[in-house]
């Protein structure tokens, strides 16, 4: 898992190490039932059909997804991941695989763990598919259609929260589409996702790349951040989990299982590496751009390394996760206003028309 800061803010909810922990919205309601009673001061059967009816509810969903969650080891940390289908490929983050090509991964109901390799990690939406040397009792998970989610729908988190294998805690869905960015580390991609959802269901490190499941049973997001709050000490914020919806790992992990890696992001970019620079009083003020890719839109443009980019179509970009955020409204092919500041100084604004994000 990774954690957002909160102010929120956001770190890598469910991270891949078991030692370090890992982002906006308000605490979910907690429910509080008026206790039914008769004039004898039994409970009123209603209430207590109801609870079980309940607990039968998250027993069979536990029981029906369960075996499809998996643990990945790595050299240097662990997470959880999704069986995808029934030739081996499982869908994780890829802050989860992190830099490696081989890991060990283990079922969620038992059993001695199996080799898998990496067949291609997409770090800009920090997904990745690996792939069981062994696929024999594999079950695919069934991914649901994260478009009809409600806020307010019962979810349950599944995954290995600090290595406790098969654990699983309860939400509701508390928010959709929100946007959040991961903090660049080297344990972290520093992705940005768009139309993330929301949760109360608790996130902790070691979750990351595991399911959140709807009452039908279906994954319906990839746990990937929890938010901190800064007031206290940047510990988790209670409550405040964010998945990546499952429609997105869906595509991008038949994407790469198909192809062996991704050929369309679907998502709008500039052509240009850039980083956050800091003004004289210590305060981000704007992405400076290290390099534009040789034809890209960017370079066309005329936007050149040395600029600082200030704003786009308006909108202030004082660090690299801002414009990243700005830019996952976008869809490529749309045209926006660019603000640079040359590097003599002198400020011009440049029609740039959006290319295509592309894999590493």
């Amino acid at each position: 898992m990774r954690l957002i800061a909160a102010g929120l803010a956001v770190v890598l909810a469910a991270g891949c190490g078991v030692s370090t922990p890992t982002r906006e919205g308000t605490a979910s309601p907690t429910a509080t039932a008026t206790p039914g009673t008769t004039s004898g001061g039994t409970a009123a059967p209603a209430k207590a059909a109801s609870t079980q009816e309940l607990e039968t509810a998250y027993e069979q969903v536990i029981a029906q997804v369960l075996p499809s969650i998996v643990q990945i080891t790595t050299k240097v940390g662990l997470g959880s991941g999704v069986v995808f289908d029934t030739a081996g490929h499982v869908v994780t983050n890829a802050h989860v695989v992190g830099q490696a090509t081989e890991m060990e991964v283990s079922l969620a109901t038992g059993g001695t763990s199996r080799k898998a390799k990496l067949v291609s990690s997409f770090p800009a939406g920090d997904l990745a598919v690996i792939k069981v040397e062994n696929p024999d009792g594999l079950k695919p998970a069934v991914f649901g259609d994260s478009s009809k989610l409600r806020v307010g729908q019962l979810v349950l988190a599944m995954g290995n929260p600090l290595g406790l294998s098969g654990s699983v805690t309860q939400g509701i869905v508390s928010a959709l589409g929100r946007t959040v960015s991961e903090p660049q580390n080297p344990g972290s991609p520093g992705a940005t996702i768009s139309g993330a959802v929301q949760t109360s269901a608790a996130i902790n490190p070691g979750n990351s790349g595991g399911a959140l499941v709807d009452m039908a049973g279906q994954v319906i997001g990839i746990p990937t951040l929890a938010a901190t709050d800064p007031e206290l000490g940047g510990g988790a914020a209670p409550g405040i989990g964010f998945a990546i919806p499952s429609n997105t790992a869906s595509d991008i992990a038949g994407q790469i299982v198909k192809h062996g890696k991704v050929v369309n992001s679907h998502r709008a970019a500039l052509g240009l590496r850039g980083r956050t620079v800091l003004g004289e009083d210590g305060r981000a003020v704007g992405v400076a751009v290290a390099s534009v890719e040789a034809g890209g839109p960017a370079a066309k443009a005329g936007i050149k390394s040395g600029d600082v980019i200030v704003s786009l179509n308006g909108k202030p970009t004082p660090t690299m996760s801002d414009l990243s955020e700005i830019l996952t409204t976008l869809k490529p092919g749309d045209q926006v206003k660019v603000e640079v500041i040359r590097p003599d100084g002198q400020s011009e604004t440049l029609a740039v028309t959006l290319g295509e994000l592309q894999a590493d």
